[in-house]
């Protein structure tokens, strides 16, 4: 049971739009692997070639090797859940979990084993006789996923299941869906626009737009090594402040902002002209105003944001470019107020330079 996935050259259109744009893909067996991406930009389309629910009109899907792109949804070892639960309101929630092994050859007691095994492991052992009209939306989506797991597939495919849920439920369901999938060893595909849920669970991420995959790798690469502007700006925040390169300097550059000088420690993108200087707002720092330094601009506070665990903060610069900066409420930060001016400290190790988004 690898649960390897492999797309090449993956195409799907829909009239004049190409909702998948020539997708190649690799995901191993065992791995949380989740598609992440703004609405329209193909994942959804992408998960539901896999599942079989689209035709590609170009491309192979393949399932350990073996080419799936004409086999009907049925007939192919993945399983999929859905945002909407579309449990069954007149079963149980043990009926509702053992209906797909109704279609398989098992007997009762395998199906029973089978049940109390998926109850067991979603944490809903002690509600086997409810309803779905008496359980919370966590409760019912945990039922679903349960109803998909019995089935043993290889490979489950997750289409914004948590996207239903309140704040708090999303944050304690993504902890459980990371401890079932390392549980059970089987390839989990899943589908997202949330950055928070993409950098809590996943092996990998691919940042899809407009069709394509714009940057895959480990969640932490990604953040910290962004290959474009729009992949800096949608997973996470960032501040993109255009500059020009100005020279080399070892792997960065340095870079001319205004009448200013910075310097990058790494290149992302751009070698010369025109490009975009990309930090991190949790790696800006605002000092007294005069202090002096590589890579200190002076600039004024905008706006201060009080947001629980840090205050964001968005300051203006000489050069008018608004940066936004993240203060970590820990007791020891000095309190701004609307107007006051600073330094604003753009560490050059955190200084990514990235070309310009496309107009």
């Amino acid at each position: 049971m690898s649960g390897e996935i492999q797309l090449e050259q993956l195409e799907k259109r829909f009239g004049d739009v190409l909702a998948v744009a020539g997708i190649d893909l690799e995901i191993p067996g065992g791995e949380f692997f989740t598609m992440l991406g703004p609405s329209g930009c193909g994942k959804t389309t992408t998960l539901r070639l896999i599942a079989g629910f689209e035709r590609p009109d170009a491309g192979a899907i393949k399932l350990d090797g073996v080419d799936m792109s004409g086999t009907p949804p049925h007939k192919r070892r993945v399983n999929t859940v859905f945002q909407s639960y579309a449990l069954f309101p007149h079963m149980t929630v043990a009926e509702n979990v053992a209906f797909g092994l109704r279609y398989q050859k098992v007997s009762k007691a395998d199906s029973d084993r089978r049940v109390k095994e998926a109850m067991d492991l979603v944490r809903l052992d002690r509600h086997s006789e409810r309803r779905p009209s008496q359980l919370s939306g966590g409760q019912q989506q945990r039922v679903a996923l349960a109803r998909a797991l019995v089935l043993e597939p290889p490979v489950l495919l997750l289409d914004e299941p948590l996207g239903a849920l309140d704040a708090r439920l999303r944050v304690d369901l993504q902890v459980e869906l990371k401890r079932i999938q390392e549980t059970l060893g089987i390839t989990f595909v899943y589908v997202t626009h949330d950055q928070d849920e993409a950098l809590t669970m996943s092996d990998r991420v691919a940042v899809m737009r407009d069709g394509h995959i714009e940057q895959s790798g480990p969640p932490q690469h990604i953040y910290e090594e962004p290959s474009t502007a729009f992949v800096a700006d949608f997973l996470g925040s960032s501040n993109l402040v255009p500059v020009s390169i100005a020279g080399p300097d070892g792997e960065g550059a340095v870079l001319a902002l205004g009448n200013f000088k910075l310097r990058a420690a790494r290149r992302n993108g751009a070698d010369a002209g025109e490009a975009v200087a990309m930090i991190r707002p949790e790696r800006v720092r605002i000092e007294p105003h005069g202090a002096d330094g590589e890579n200190r601009l002076p600039g004024m506070v905008e706006e201060v944001v009080y947001l629980g665990f840090h205050q964001e903060m968005r300051v203006r610069l000489a050069t008018g470019a608004l940066v936004k900066v993240h203060v970590p409420n820990d007791g020891d930060a000095v309190e701004y107020e609307q107007g006051d001016p600073v330094a604003v400290h753009l560490p050059a190790a955190h200084v990514r330079i990235l070309d310009p988004a496309p107009a």
